[in-house]
């Protein structure tokens, strides 16, 4: 049996456990999906103790079907879906209020009103990279603090920890010892600078975050404890956390500045490696932590996608057009690419490159001919059309990747990819394993552990699987993406 890797993969909608061979194959995997709480519109929760409970089964059931020897464990990585906001008691471990996700809208009217400071979101943006948007922490965890009884008195007093989902199970999975999270999680919150890679005392003031409620950040390969042997069997060295699409970064080996990766789960993430330098979007791009290793910060420029997969689910689960996502290839390839029909799921606003909350989803093209094909085709061309979107804003920026690599669920979808390369007009890369987000966290706990002496031994383990190359003239491909455009801004005019 060789040596195994395990990688918590903490997600919006599921929980995951995969073993890894340290040569990057998966030994075995284990998944609990959890409730999607919507309290309010726009308002999207998780119950922690729910992501805790389908963690601890998800990865007892992989250890079950690994034949993985607890003793062939070198290391554990963590790694999670960004900016969902978790606040709990230092002494029991309770959390406060519910976590509050990453799709969450609630601050937009404290976003838009400290916006009205017109030097106030450069400002913001100089430090952490990021916009002033309800997607990120800062404003979540001031809601918390203020909606929820004694919570902002109580965290005065040290007595409250926040953390995003890998700090909270980190906190669990070491009985309370470790209170900490890493550099590319922490980018995310709105409350970190990522020149100085430390908390920034005037974005605290600004938000009105007491500092005792932080976790410490580190390098992402360091040493975050051990898991507590009463939870699996014996003790595992934690040796990785990244957030969800940086460790996909990694594990799709993107190492080199200028190289790129799109991943399609829940949202949908490019991130583009831009090496030493902290690149500056002038097109409402996000400058990020692509991870920080041996003390030294590698940045990336990302855009991000709220609705990718979850469109999918919602025509699954909200319109009951079709019982299963496997269903959506033989749909699209009926339609074909001139589908009359436009999607746009704006269901908790536009992200990059609009950044606009209040826009909300629409069908539009709708005729009597309509059917369950054209509808279920919009929402796969939409998340492409979504991708040339950020692909558009990077090239404004003066960078624009020669190829793109791609990952998360939706890439089984041969259709999706190949309407991808021939929207976006550049060759598309898929890798032999596709959990490369899980496979990440696992790189980065065997680079802590000493299973990879660099990165460079991490890169001889992606292994190129499927290419798609563009087949469209571009008159053609402008056409389509002009109707998405104009699609686009009839959703924001009657916003």
């Amino acid at each position: 049996m060789p040596r195994c890797l395990l990688s918590f993969d903490q997600g919006t909608t599921s929980s995951r456990a995969i073993l890894f061979s340290t040569e990057g194959h998966i030994l075995a995997t284990g998944q609990r999906e959890f409730t999607q709480h919507f309290p309010q519109p726009g308002w999207v929760e998780h119950d922690p103790e729910e992501i805790w409970e389908t963690t601890l089964v998800s990865t007892r059931e992989a250890l079950a079907a690994s034949g993985c020897g607890l003793s062939d464990i070198v290391a554990a990585g963590i790694t999670n879906q960004r900016e969902t906001t978790i606040v709990w008691e230092r002494a029991s471990g309770k959390p406060v209020y519910n976590a509050i996700v990453w799709q969450d809208r609630r601050t937009s009217a404290l976003c838009q009103q400290l916006k009205e400071d017109a030097a106030l979101e450069p400002r913001i943006a100089e430090k952490t990279g990021l916009l002033l948007d309800p997607y990120f922490s800062a404003t979540k965890l001031a809601w918390i603090l203020d909606n929820v009884d004694g919570a902002r008195e109580r965290a005065e007093r040290g007595e409250l920890a926040f953390g995003t989902v890998d700090t909270f199970l980190l906190w669990r999975l070491t009985g309370g010892k470790v209170h900490a999270t890493d550099a590319s999680n922490a980018s995310r919150t709105l409350l970190f600078n990522i020149h100085t890679q430390q908390w920034d005392e005037e974005l605290l003031q600004l938000f009105r975050i007491p500092a005792a409620l932080l976790p410490e950040v580190k390098d992402s390969a360091a040493d975050y404890g051990r898991i507590d042997a009463n939870l699996f069997g014996a003790e595992i060295a934690i040796g990785g956390v990244a957030g969800d699409q940086q460790a996909a970064l990694v594990g799709q080996a993107c190492f080199r500045p200028g190289m790129a990766k799109s991943t399609y789960g829940t949202g949908c993430f490019m991130v583009m490696n831009t090496g030493r330098e902290a690149l500056k979007s002038t097109h409402r791009l996000l400058t990020t932590v692509a991870y920080r290793i041996n003390g030294e910060t590698t940045y990336a420029l990302e855009g991000s996608i709220f609705m990718a997969g979850a469109t999918i689910q919602w025509i699954r689960d909200g319109l009951n057009l079709i019982s299963s996502a496997c269903e959506t290839q033989s749909l699209a390839e009926a339609t074909g690419y001139e589908n009359p029909v436009y999607m746009v799921p704006a269901f908790t606003g536009l992200g990059a490159p609009y950044w606009d909350p209040q826009a909300r989803g629409a069908i539009m093209g709708l005729t009597r001919d309509t059917g369950i094909k054209e509808i279920v085709t919009a929402g796969l061309q939409a998340v492409c059309y979504q991708t040339r979107d950020l692909l558009e804003a990077m090239a404004l920026d003066g960078v624009e990747p020669a190829q793109l690599r791609v990952d998360g669920g939706m890439v089984v979808n041969g259709w999706l990819v190949q309407f991808l390369a021939d929207v976006l007009g550049i060759p598309i890369a898929c890798p032999k394993v596709t959990e490369t987000t899980a496979l990440g966290a696992a790189f980065l706990a065997g680079l802590q552990a000493g299973v990879y002496q660099n990165l460079d031994d991490v890169e001889a383990f992606w292994v190129h699987d499927r290419a798609y190359e563009p087949k469209l003239e571009e008159s053609q491909r402008q056409h389509l993406y002009d109707g998405w455009l104009n699609a686009v801004q009839r959703v924001r005019c009657g916003a």
